[in-house]
C-alpha cells in the first residue's frame, strides 16, 4: 500500500507548426510520454495554433496541446525530463490545478473536435494528392485578351439600381470603343 500523494495537473505542451501536418503522430507521441510516466489523462485537447512571441529553435508558430491529468507528485519531474529529451516538443509547462472546478476542466474537452480535425486534414491531404496534376502552361498557350474580350461583370438582380446603371453604362462604353 503506497502513501504516494497524487494531484490534479494541467499541462501545456508546445509542438512546432509542422506538427499540424500529422496531428495524430504528435498526439501519439505526447500520450506515449504521459503513459510512460504512469498518469491518468482526464482531458486532452488541441488548444491553439499560434504565432509565438519570439522564435524558438527556428519556429515562429506553434501548436499547443492542453492536458488535464492526475499523477503522483513524484512523477512530475519525470514528465518534465522526458519532454525535455523529446525532439518533437519545443516547450512544456505543468501546473497544479486542484483549485479549478470540474466544470472548467470538462469545458476544455476537445478529443472529439481533435478527431474531427484530424479526419478533415487527412481528407484534404488525400484530395490534394489525387488532384495534383500539373497546371503550368506556356505563355504562348494562354489566350490573349483583347479589349473586346474584356467584359464588365454581369448585372445581377441583387445589385442596387445605381450599381446596375453604372454597370450598364460601362458595358455600352466598351461596345462603342471596340
Amino acid at each position: 500500500m503506497s502513501n504516494e500523494r497524487t494531484g490534479l495537473y494541467e499541462g501545456m505542451f508546445l509542438f512546432p507548426q509542422s506538427a499540424t501536418a500529422n496531428l495524430q503522430e504528435a498526439i501519439d507521441h505526447l500520450k506515449g510520454i504521459l503513459d510512460k510516466c504512469d498518469i491518468s489523462i482526464i482531458n486532452f485537447s488541441k488548444w491553439d495554433d499560434r504565432r509565438l512571441a519570439y522564435e524558438i529553435d527556428g519556429n515562429k508558430r506553434g501548436v499547443y496541446f492542453l492536458v488535464y491529468f492526475n499523477a503522483p507528485t513524484s512523477n512530475i519531474s519525470q514528465i518534465e525530463r522526458r519532454c525535455n529529451q523529446s525532439e518533437e516538443i519545443i516547450r512544456m509547462m505543468v501546473t497544479r490545478c486542484e483549485h479549478l472546478p470540474t466544470e472548467i476542466i470538462e469545458a476544455n474537452e476537445g478529443t472529439e473536435a481533435l478527431a474531427n480535425e484530424i479526419k478533415m486534414r487527412t481528407e484534404q491531404k488525400s484530395d490534394s494528392d489525387t488532384s495534383a496534376g500539373s497546371t503550368i502552361s506556356r505563355k504562348e498557350d494562354t489566350p490573349k485578351e483583347t479589349p473586346a474580350s474584356k467584359k464588365a461583370p454581369k448585372v445581377t438582380e441583387e445589385a442596387t439600381p445605381e450599381a446596375k446603371e453604372a454597370l450598364e453604362a460601362a458595358e455600352t462604353e466598351e461596345v462603342t470603343e471596340a
